[in-house]
């Protein structure tokens, strides 16, 4: 008996120590493969070069990935996932519903500017290949309604905010912010304004959507 949970032991071990290396060097493809794109974009970077700077060879790649399409949209969807990953950290503050639908917002915009900005070359793929953007993206953002939806529900719960339906207005916060996204990214909101200078034109039509104090559009 002994014998045998030593044995299957050991087998769980090799399991989850192989598992942690399969993550482990999927993660460093995707990061080098970045790295790469933001330098030469996806047009100027080959598979060749992604296994040469990785240092994994073209077989560990090709195990991983049957294509650098195949990687820039997991490249996309590491970028998604961080900026899932705050939006959820966000709405699990301890702050009021008010509060937390404006700083999700721009908690939004802010993530998506960075990661296009950080990725140089590669934010013209961002736009040009749109419709691969909105396929891998397309889990957050059923999230992120998912998360308006949950705030609002709890503003009306607590009897701050007056709407007729929480999910139509999640969708219409999460669709005018999504349309935001490009111009905010260029500075092109009303000639570059700031966060700070945008902030209470943006709670003024937050406080109406919501109806906070009977206030509705």
């Amino acid at each position: 008996m002994r014998e045998k949970y030593v044995t299957l032991h050991t087998e769980n071990q090799c399991a989850i120590f192989w598992t942690m290396s399969t993550v482990k060097t999927r993660s460093l493809l995707i990061d080098v493969a970045r790295k790469l794109f933001a330098q030469r974009g996806l047009n100027g970077t080959t598979m060749n070069d992604i296994a040469k700077a990785s240092g994994k060879g073209r077989r560990t790649l090709y195990a991983y990935f049957a294509n650098k399409e195949e990687i820039y949209a997991a490249v996309i969807e590491t970028e998604v996932d961080r900026i899932s990953d705050k939006m959820e950290e966000v709405a699990a503050r301890d702050m009021e519903p008010e509060l937390k639908i404006t700083t999700l917002i721009y908690t939004h915009l802010n993530m998506v500017k960075e990661a296009v900005i950080r990725n140089g070359n590669l934010r013209a793929e961002f736009f040009r290949n749109i419709w691969m953007v909105e396929k891998v993206r397309k889990a957050f953002d059923h999230e992120e309604l998912e998360l308006y939806r949950r705030v609002i529900k709890e503003g009306c719960e607590k009897g701050q905010f007056h709407v007729e339906s929480e999910y139509l207005l999640a969708d219409v916060i999460h669709y005018c912010i999504k349309g935001l996204e490009v111009p905010y990214i260029f500075g092109r909101l009303r000639n570059g304004m700031t966060e700070d200078s945008s902030r209470p034109v943006v709670v003024n039509m937050v406080r109406r959507m919501l109806g906070v104090n009977g206030i509705q559009y």
